[in-house]
């Protein structure tokens, strides 16, 4: 596919991991839309790029979402979606008091995650289904974002491994949905990554969470999630995958 005839969506666009996907598939050609609630910071990245646009709102807000679509499909046929936007809550399924989670921090980080995820991806292959197939038989690609976590959560990450988890278990239903219409289905799980909010955390901090990570013995810098990102897009045969990202990092239990 002539990916620099084609746009993208990047869900979350204006943060670390995000930014450093918009910037990724910018320099592939591709026209990109940083869909984040951060409009401002949108504005500022695609600013900075000199293309694209910025949309702000909620990836559970369906409304909002079409309005990404249709900014998207406004610049050049829509083909590449990355769901980045997520995050999380801690907290134990009791606390040292005994209490149980509340529910509505579950459900926000589950809806956040997952849901979220769902969301923007149903609703852009509606639209990528329309697209012209290329050699390969393909319209379009999806990349989501999970996390390590969602393989080994630690403790205090029940909310978060389950939503990430979820998304792990997306990637080959996904992939077996969408075949008919050529759209391909990965997710990248990303294990402790340098973004400018872990980077600003205190030494002490930052020495502790590279400590378990196996080779090289550092964070991962954005610019190679994004590097990951474009290597799915541009692979044909990457499809219904799980990719983790974490210089063979497993998650301790706490």
């Amino acid at each position: 596919m002539e990916w620099n005839t084609r746009s993208a969506i990047v869900t979350g666009g204006a943060g670390g991991l995000g930014a450093a996907t918009v910037r990724s598939l910018t320099a592939m050609g591709m026209q990109v839309v940083v869909f984040d609630r951060a409009l401002d910071a949108g504005k500022e990245l695609v600013a900075t790029l000199g293309r694209g646009v910025a949309v702000g709102g909620d990836v559970n807000n369906d409304a909002d979402v079409a309005a990404a679509i249709d900014a998207a499909s406004a610049l050049a046929p829509l083909a590449v979606v990355v769901n980045v936007a997520g995050g999380g809550a801690g907290g134990r399924t009791l606390s040292r008091d005994n209490i149980p989670l509340d529910m509505q921090v579950f459900r926000g980080v589950m809806e956040l995650n997952a849901f979220g995820t769902f969301n923007v991806t149903r609703l852009c292959a509606a639209r990528i289904a329309t697209n012209e197939a290329d050699e390969h038989g393909q319209r379009g690609v999806v990349v989501n974002t999970a996390s390590i976590a969602g393989y080994e959560g630690q403790t205090g990450q029940i909310a978060y491994g389950a939503a990430k988890a979820a998304i792990l278990g997306m990637s080959l239903p996904l992939a077996r949905d969408l075949a008919p219409v050529g759209i391909r289905v990965c997710a990248i799980a990303p294990g402790t990554m340098g973004t400018p909010l872990m980077m600003s955390a205190p030494d002490a901090l930052k020495d502790k969470l590279v400590e378990n990570i196996v080779f090289p013995r550092r964070m991962g810098e954005p610019e190679e999630f994004g590097l990951l990102v474009e290597s799915i897009v541009r692979n044909p045969y990457l499809n219904g995958e799980n990719i983790r990202l974490d210089a063979a990092l497993r998650f301790p239990p706490k």
